[in-house]
């Protein structure tokens, strides 16, 4: 099994940081975001390689620099065709593949892959998704009855009416076909253009990560900030 780390994109929401690196090299402890995410995979041992998708043109260039030559490690160029178009684009290197895993390099969160693709498998679809029920807000909450506050909550968890998707994907073989029948777009969203229509043909499936934290990691100001929670994932990664 191969897994696709998407670490291209323009950082927007990583300004002024993603201006001198991408975002996939945030330093957490010293090395880069990207690093404790490749490690992990690398814990599996179904996971023969990892495929890394940035503009190593540009910014993704420290990227490359940084693993060098590392064993079963392959850096593709951004298509610059969306996140559908980098499936596409690498569609010769996951041709023997039945499935493979896209980890999307801002998600920092220790899931436990084995038991997503046992799910993908059991449920027999076309593709999985990371889904949560809880998150721990960054705000107060509070109950209110007729202008006053019967109670707050400073930062609760919350449990969530909507399961919340992250970015974590098991994904079949199928799903690149219909990424070929929309290759007219100059770009194609791999969310928008296939897994919405996919999901009303009962064809997607959802993998709860339960109590397992998750992190958005869109910048260093972020990972900073949650410097506890960053911690208990890397722990929970056993880095």
């Amino acid at each position: 099994m191969k897994a696709v780390i998407l670490a291209g994109g323009k950082g927007t929401r990583g300004k002024p940081y993603t201006e001198y690196f991408p975002k996939a090299m945030s330093p957490i402890n010293g090395k880069p975001l990207i690093d404790y995410i490749v490690k992990y995979l690398k814990s599996y041992s179904f996971i023969k390689e990892i495929i890394i998708i940035s503009d190593f043109n540009g910014l993704g260039g420290q990227i490359k620099n940084y693993f060098g030559n590392q064993k079963n490690i392959i850096f593709v160029q951004d298509s610059q065709s969306g996140t559908g178009g980098d499936l596409l684009h690498i569609e010769s290197k996951l041709k023997e593949e039945s499935e493979f895993l896209l980890w999307f390099v801002d998600n920092l969160c220790a899931i436990d892959v084995k038991k997503m693709r046992e799910t993908f498998r059991n449920k027999k679809s076309s593709a999985c998704i990371a889904t949560r029920t809880k998150r721990k807000e960054e705000t107060g909450f509070a109950t209110v009855r007729n202008g006053i506050i019967k109670e707050f909550k400073e930062k609760p968890t919350m449990e969530l009416q909507l399961s919340e998707c992250l970015g974590i994907y098991m994904l079949g073989k199928e799903i690149i076909k219909k990424i070929k029948s929309k290759r007219k777009q100059k770009e194609i969203n791999l969310s928008f253009d296939i897994l919405q229509q996919l999901s009303k043909e009962d064809k997607i499936s959802a993998f709860d990560i339960g109590n397992k934290e998750w992190m958005d990691a869109e910048s260093p100001m972020v990972l900073e900030r949650n410097e506890k929670t960053v911690k208990k994932i890397l722990k929970q990664m056993g880095l």
